[in-house]
């Protein structure tokens, strides 16, 4: 929900560009973890609250701080998630636990890829 308003209120071009990836991105998730039937988990409060200050900021540089920085936290948190779920081994694991480690390899890459991406652009909003 953040990178769908993100994509209208972000103003620099690296921070309007992520948007649009990472929305393209959180579709095509959700779309795979509904074919797997895997529930996606409600908001936690720290989810609801980062989505309220999101919406109630306004378009403008601390916009792009704050919605930069949510999805730094968030990348953070996916990259840890994955690590630690891959560095949990199993002596012997089913077709479909091998699945889920495939895409958890695949993801994580990309968890890696959009933390140093959003590393960068705060930066870039914070010089």
């Amino acid at each position: 929900m953040t990178s769908e308003i993100a994509k209208e209120k972000a103003l620099q071009k690296n921070a309007k560009e992520f948007a649009n990836f990472e929305l393209t991105e959180a579709i095509a998730v959700t779309s795979v973890l509904k074919d797997l039937g895997t529930p996606v988990p409600p908001m936690d409060e720290k989810a609801k609250a980062t989505l309220e200050k999101i919406q109630n900021t306004p378009a403008g540089n601390e916009f792009d701080k704050a919605y930069i920085k949510a999805q730094l936290e968030n990348h953070e948190f996916l990259r840890n998630l994955a690590q630690d779920y891959l560095n949990n081994s199993m002596e012997e694991i089913s077709a479909a636990e091998s699945q889920g480690r495939h895409l958890a390899t695949l993801a994580l890459a990309t968890f890696k890829e959009h933390v140093a991406i959003t590393q960068r652009i705060l930066g870039e909003l914070n010089a």
